[in-house]
Formats: structure tokens, sequence, C-alpha cells
């Protein structure tokens, strides 16, 4: 099997894509109104879900976390550290959440958190150089 995509349930389907559109620049086809929406962003497939869809299709009720949810992190690179404070501003002032302003960890990567309107975390990082895919 190979990792086709990575999905997220959602709530409010328009808030979420104008959030991921228009703040973290994922490229997107769907309108607002779509029940699953496509976003691409260097290459990898992220999918959103609209729950009470989700739960219609599975014949399940699902419960949800509501706030800060730390079930997981979307993990987004930048090539410099100035690059992570310019994007952790950029980000909170067109309405994401800051959950951690931008620090330098003793690991030597600058980090820092965000939240979508659903309270998903979103981490904006940096090595101080270009981006290197990890390989196992």
């Amino acid at each position: 099997m190979k990792l086709d995509g990575f999905g997220i349930f959602v709530e409010d389907m328009g808030a979420m894509i104008r959030f991921y559109r228009d703040v973290l620049g994922f490229e997107i086809k769907e309108a607002e109104d779509t029940a699953n929406v496509y976003l691409i962003k260097d290459g990898t497939l992220f999918m959103l879900y609209r729950r009470s869809d989700f739960e219609d299709m599975t014949s399940r009720k699902y419960e949800y976390v509501r706030g800060l949810n730390g079930h997981f992190e979307l993990a987004l690179y930048v090539d410099t550290f100035t690059e992570v404070d310019e994007q952790f501003g950029r980000a909170v002032q067109l309405g994401a959440e800051p959950v951690l302003e931008p620090t330098t960890e003793p690991w030597g990567q600058r980090t820092c958190y965000i939240a979508d309107p659903e309270g998903n975390l979103i981490e904006i990082g940096s090595f101080d150089r270009p981006f290197e895919r990890r390989q196992p």
C-alpha cells in the first residue's frame, strides 16, 4: 500500500477552505459548498471531509474534539528562521490562532504553532536551510 493522502474531518467547510487556501496557500479547486475537498500542498494531497457526510456514509456517529486538538499536527517547512517569524505573523494577521510564538529549540529548529478555525495544530518550522526530504 502507498499513502495517498491525509484527511481532516471538518464542521464548517467554508471557513476551513478559506483558511487553508487564503492563509496557508494550499491549492483548492472546489467551491465552498462541496462535500469533499482536495487540497494540494507541495505535491501532498490533503482532503477535507464534512463530518456529517462522513457519518452518513459510514452509518455511525463519531465524537470530535473541541477547542485546541492534539490528535495530530500538520508540519510546514520554510527555508529560514526569518521565514518562520514572517509566516507566523502573516498567518495570525489573517486569522490563525497563535498557539506557540516562534522559538528556537535546543535541537536547532526554529518552530511555532498556530491552529486552524477548528483547532487543528499546524507547525511552521525551519532548520535554517533549504528543505531536504527525510528518507528512512
